[in-house]
């Protein structure tokens, strides 16, 4: 099973830089997991520590919300397209290292999705 993988600008410092990566599993948790061994760290930018997605990201299956599609339990098909985008809205959160935005605040604010000493950046939507 193949499923593409859209990653904004904002994340590609674990996809080493690639704008679109492949991933398998049979629902979007298991393809976070395999995605996470390839890309490490990535996961949690995603992913809350209590296993629910962050407040701030949006994740589409073939251009659906998966909040409608059973969020982490969303089935995958071989073939579908996962787009991560980021929710970008003004202020930033509790800066983290090197000046970075840190954790992602109330009303959709800069994040750990953040680069080092960038907050808020627009996602990318090519």
């Amino acid at each position: 099973m193949s499923i593409e993988v859209r990653v904004p600008t904002i994340l590609r410092s674990y996809t080493g830089g690639q704008k679109v990566v492949t991933g398998s599993g049979d629902t979007l948790a298991e393809l976070l997991t395999n995605l996470d061994a390839q890309f490490p760290g990535l996961r949690a930018r995603l992913v809350t520590e209590e296993g629910t997605l962050h407040k701030f990201v949006n994740i589409y299956v073939n251009d659906e919300d998966v909040r409608f599609l059973g969020a982490l339990d969303a089935k995958l098909n071989d073939g579908d397209t996962v787009t991560v985008l980021p929710a970008v809205a003004g202020g930033a959160g509790e800066l983290g290292p090197a000046g970075g935005a840190g954790e992602l605040g109330p009303a959709g604010g800069a994040g750990e999705l953040g680069p080092a000493g960038r907050a808020g950046a627009e996602p990318d939507r090519g």
